[in-house]
Formats: C-alpha cells, sequence, structure tokens
C-alpha cells in the first residue's frame, strides 16, 4: 500500500512542482484515502483521487487599483474551481501577501472535503489575492475590491460558483465586492456569502467558525464523558475566527487563557472573560491594532513576543491562525503539559508531525475539514436564505450549526473508529468527505 500512495504522490509532486502546501494537504488526504479505494470495488481503477487534485478550472488574473496617492499599484487575482461534483464552487476569498497558486490550491482541495461533510450541496473552491489590506484605507480597500469584481464576476454566479470571506476579506471587503457585481450584473443574486444582515446576509455566519470549532470539540469530548466547562483553553490567533471560539468557550464555562496575532501571543492566567473579549474585538475589528497592546489594558497579563501560545499549559488547543503553526515541538509540549484534546479552527494548522504526534498520544485530535466546517455550513445556510428570500432566526440558524458539526462528528466516528475503539478524526473525516464526492463523480461518468 506504501507503494500505491508513493506512486500517486509522485505522479502529482510531477504535476505540481513548487507548492508544498498543495502538496502537504493532498498527501495527508492520499494516505488515509488511498487504502480505503483500494478495498472498495466501486472506487478501485477510477482513478477517482487524481481527479479530484486537479482543478476543474484555475483562473489567474491581473488586478490594478489606484492608490490613495494617486500611484497604479498591480496585484494578482486568483480563482480555484476545485470540484463542483456535489454542488457549485463554494470556499472563501483570501487578501493576503503570502497568497499563490500553492496556498489556494490547498484551501480548495480541503474545501471539497469540508463541503462534503456538511452534507450541503456544496463543491469545492477558493481563491483571493496577494493584496494587504493591512493599512490601507477604506477608499484603498474599495478601489481594490472593485477592481478585483470586474474580472472576477465573469466566473462566479449563484449556481456557478459563490466566494465567501477568509484571511483579509471581512464585512467591509464583502461589501465592496457584491457592490460592483451588483453593478455590472445588473442583478441582486445570492452570489457572496458573509453579507451585511441588511441586504442578505445571515445571522451567525460572523461566529461560525468559530462556534462550531467549539461544537465539535464539544462533540469529541463527550466520548470521553468530559465537557468544555472547567477546562483550560489556548486559542491562536484573534481574528474573527479566534474571537468567536474565546465566546462559545467561554459561554460554555470554560477558562480562555491565552490569544495570539504574528507578533507573539498574551498569556492571562486569570482567564479571558467576555469584558476582556469585547476589548479584544473591539482591538482587532474596530482599532486594527496588535495583540500586545492587551497587557497594557490588563497588566496582569504577559505578552510573550515572536511566540506561539502552545507552550501554556492547557487542557484544549484551538489553533486558529494560519496553516503550520503547530509544529512536532509544539504538540510535544502541549501533550507534556496535559493537553486531551486539539480541535483544529484554521485550516491545516497543524504540520504533519505534530498530528503524529497528537496520534501517538491518542489525544482527541480533529481535523480543521471536520472541526471548523461550521463557517461555509453556514454559508450554506444562508445561500439557502438567499434562494427563499427568507431569514431565520439566530436561534434557528444556531441550531441548524450544532445539528450539521454533530452530523459531521457522526461521519468521522463512523470511518474513523479503529478496532481498539480510538477514533482517527483525521481518517474519518478524509474517508467521509471523500465518498460522498466519488459517488457523484462516478454517477456523472467521465467529465
Amino acid at each position: 500500500m506504501k507503494d500505491k500512495i508513493e506512486t500517486f504522490m509522485e505522479e502529482v509532486r510531477a504535476r505540481n512542482t513548487h507548492e508544498p502546501e498543495f502538496l502537504q494537504a493532498v498527501q495527508e488526504v492520499a494516505e488515509t484515502v488511498i487504502p480505503f479505494i483500494a478495498s472498495q470495488e466501486i472506487y478501485d481503477g477510477k482513478n477517482i483521487l487524481l481527479r479530484m487534485v486537479e482543478p476543474e478550472r484555475a483562473i489567474t488574473f491581473r488586478v490594478p487599483w489606484v492608490d490613495g496617492r494617486g500611484e497604479i499599484q498591480v496585484n494578482r487575482g486568483y480563482r480555484i474551481q476545485m470540484n463542483s461534483a456535489i454542488g457549485p464552487y463554494k470556499g472563501g476569498l483570501r487578501f493576503h501577501p503570502t497568497v499563490n497558486m500553492s496556498i489556494l490550491k490547498f484551501l480548495a482541495f480541503e474545501q471539497v472535503f469540508k463541503n462534503s461533510l456538511t452534507t450541503l450541496p456544496m463543491g469545492g473552491g477558493k481563491g483571493g489575492s496577494d493584496f494587504d489590506p493591512k493599512g490601507k484605507s477604506d477608499n484603498e480597500i474599495m478601489r481594490f475590491c472593485h477592481s478585483f469584481m470586474s474580472e472576477l464576476y465573469r466566473h462566479i454566479g449563484p449556481n456557478t460558483d459563490v466566494p465567501a470571506g477568509d484571511i483579509g476579506v471581512g464585512s467591509r471587503e464583502i461589501g465592496y465586492l457584491f457592490g460592483m457585481y451588483r453593478k455590472v450584473k445588473n442583478e441582486f443574486t445570492g452570489v457572496l456569502t458573509g453579507k451585511g444582515l441588511s441586504w442578505g446576509g445571515s445571522l451567525i455566519r460572523p461566529e461560525a467558525t468559530g462556534y462550531g470549532t467549539v461544537y465539535f470539540a464539544q462533540s469529541m469530548l463527550a466520548t470521553k464523558k468530559e465537557t468544555v466547562k472547567g477546562k483550560t483553553v489556548a486559542i491562536s490567533g484573534s481574528g474573527n475566527v479566534a474571537q468567536y471560539a474565546a465566546e462559545k468557550v467561554i459561554q460554555l464555562g470554560g477558562k480562555v487563557v491565552t490569544l495570539s496575532d504574528s507578533s507573539g501571543y498574551i498569556y492571562d492566567q486569570d482567564g479571558i472573560d467576555q469584558e476582556k473579549l469585547k476589548y479584544v474585538m473591539h482591538l482587532k475589528n474596530v482599532v486594527r491594532g496588535r495583540i500586545r497592546e492587551y497587557e497594557k489594558k490588563y497588566p496582569s497579563a504577559k505578552f510573550y513576543e515572536g511566540q506561539t501560545p502552545w507552550e501554556a499549559p492547557c487542557d484544549i488547543a484551538l489553533p486558529c491562525a494560519t496553516q503550520n503553526e503547530l509544529n512536532d515541538e509544539d504538540a510535544k509540549v502541549l501533550i507534556k503539559n496535559g493537553c486531551i484534546c486539539v480541535s483544529e479552527g484554521a485550516n491545516m494548522p497543524s504540520t504533519p508531525e505534530a498530528i503524529a504526534e497528537f496520534h501517538k498520544a491518542k489525544i482527541l485530535f480533529a481535523p480543521g475539514k471536520a472541526s471548523n466546517a461550521g463557517g461555509v455550513a453556514t454559508s450554506g445556510l444562508e445561500m439557502t436564505q438567499n434562494s427563499l428570500r427568507f431569514n431565520w432566526t439566530r436561534d434557528e440558524v444556531d441550531q441548524k450549526l450544532q445539528q450539521i458539526m454533530s452530523n459531521i462528528h457522526k461521519s468521522c466516528l463512523e470511518y474513523g473508529t479503529e478496532d481498539n475503539g480510538y477514533v482517527d478524526y483525521v481518517k474519518g473525516a478524509n474517508i467521509a468527505g471523500f465518498v460522498k464526492v466519488a459517488d457523484a463523480m462516478l454517477a456523472q461518468g467521465v467529465v
């Protein structure tokens, strides 16, 4: 079986040289899915996974815009339309200097499995630009977004491809993007999710990824007759996902002790309560400041410059920042300090070596494609509401989100439970996500 996996990876590497993030994501899936394919006559010999790793469409385009000094700037725009076997492409737009083809292909590939796990009719895609919103004025961001959408609109639509937000793309950017789409298409449709409540958005959508990550951790803990209540929780990041993961942990009676950004992390032994979290939300969302400011506001906390929060003792770790932020050494420290549960809020935040350490220690570990699927699940609910021209209440959306996360957990148990009772959630998520897409691809023929 190792030879079969390596032969597959050699072919993928030959086609995707210099794309390490994408190859890492494919390797992680191949190691669990290829043995499953070999055991299932319906899938074996059909090259389904090889077809799934090749995007149906990869679009790049120029994005010229005028900055505040009147100078013309040029960025690169992308949209990766990975797989539409079970529904229109669905996945976020990321605006960050690190954006490139490798990162977006990895995200789009993960999105295919994540969207499949939700059971909603959504294919997988991802896009964005190497544009950096940090330090830009609202007018500069508006001009960039309008230029970006003046090209992207040709490739998206409510029944074709429905982008959403991601790193660097929040409600402000979604608003500017939607405004240009509406103008050039002369139609008001649910072509983007993450919209404002007054123009087609859904309640709970900003909170959904963070909430869902905690709901999934809650389901895992329940298999050990544990709960979030009374647990110490370390969270990385301080953006949207981290903020709402922290909020849900606080609501469930846990104690959040860390938050971070690219400059370092803060450790608050007393716990980040709702009042302190409100300050963080204002700091990051309104003032757009750095997490180090927290120490000035709350002197009992300590800021650790240039470090990640995984050295802080905790029962639960929620990596909510970015890919490959948690390595094998971090994993060893977490395990040594008594961590019993890791639920990924970001996309692929744990390195393969870190995941191997978690599995070796037999702690609860949830991959992002399962545990952070709450965001895209609620995007799917927003699409439904847009189609119906109808809005559900906050409680209704939250209940649907909890049910979806519970169903994803059940699917992981179905495919990931081993003979000794240990649940390999990576294996479970990969196989459960694969089966639905594979069945659709087989039914539709070679297209």
